[in-house]
């Protein structure tokens, strides 16, 4: 049909029942190309994530051994978990554990993406700082074992030799095994968090700066006024991951101290493992992995409700 024909009709030329067609084959075509190429990994995700995810939450309120027949008991799991010592201590564990870590690893990887920012060679120093955050965690407890360890350590070395301070035990003292785990966890993380920061600081406009310097800002003020506030989305993305992070630590405890001494280093991670692979007691097991997924959940939540008082975005 021809606009002439159109114009005949009363119809505007875009109107016509052949004008949308190749538009609208061209859009279903898109479409289907795009489902098929992420088709493999709604595949993946499906089984690897949301049936295992779905099948946790079953099982936490059955009671199995791995082997047998498994047995509906409803939220017995849960309530049993509150009553457990064992749970209690490995959540106040975490906690303390998420205390030590969060905060000084955040203003850690600030201060180091601020640093990197301003000098030359950002690249090589960026790299280094990022290392240990690809190296294996147990091969870096494995030498933070012999660094910590109170006789022949390199750490209590030095301590005697430069401060003649008779360096503690620190794998082996209920005080110290667990600033001990955070330590190393916190220099294995500033890489990570440092990377994020750098990207966020590159992302800020130097006509702030340059304003700024015109009326007379110090670097201080500029840092409070301008970096501080520009960084909060990112502060915000880097706290609620390494929240995260820090509630699921498992392998310096396990490789380290197995838990101990006195269970001073026993995690919720560890207590979900222990239940599952020493007890047998999968349906408890997967009830204290829920439980600190909902601890998370919860956390992460309020966390986002929160960021509304402290979050600025750039406009």
């Amino acid at each position: 049909m021809n606009e002439r024909t159109a114009a005949g009709t009363g119809a505007p030329p875009s109107l016509t029942p052949d004008a949308g067609r190749p538009a609208i084959k061209t859009k279903t075509a898109d479409s289907l190309w795009g489902f098929l190429f992420i088709t493999p990994q709604l595949i993946g995700l499906l089984l690897f994530s949301l049936i295992p995810l779905v099948s946790s939450f079953v099982l936490s309120l059955m009671t199995w051994d791995g082997f047998g027949e498994r047995k509906f008991i409803g939220f017995e799991n849960f309530m049993m978990q509150f009553k457990d010592e064992e749970f209690r201590i490995a959540l106040v564990n975490t906690l303390y554990y998420t205390v030590l870590t969060v905060p000084t690893g955040i203003l850690l990887a600030m201060l180091v993406a601020i640093g990197l920012n301003r000098v030359r060679g950002k690249i090589l120093y960026r790299l280094i700082y990022f290392m240990p955050n690809i190296t294996m965690s147990v091969a870096v407890a494995v030498v933070f074992m012999w660094l910590f360890n109170a006789d022949f350590g390199l750490i209590n070395l030095y301590l005697k030799e430069w401060f003649g301070i008779e360096g503690p035990r620190w794998l082996t003292d209920t005080r110290f095994v667990m600033p001990s785990i955070a330590i190393l966890s916190i220099w294995m993380g500033i890489g990570g968090n440092m990377v994020l920061f750098l990207a966020g600081l590159q992302g800020i406009s130097a006509s702030y700066y340059e304003a700024a310097q015109i009326d007379g800002a110090s670097k201080w003020q500029q840092l409070r006024h301008i970096t501080v506030p520009l960084l909060s989305p990112t502060t915000f993305f880097v706290t609620i991951m390494t929240i995260i992070g820090s509630f699921q630590v498992f392998d310096q405890s396990f490789v380290m101290t197995s838990g101990g001494p006195a269970k001073a280093s026993y995690t919720m991670v560890f207590h979900i493992y222990e239940t599952a692979f020493v007890d047998f007691t999968f349906g408890k097991s997967t009830a204290a992995a829920v439980t600190l997924f909902i601890i998370i959940l919860s956390l992460t939540l309020f966390q986002m409700r929160m960021s509304r008082r402290w979050v600025h975005y750039e406009d």
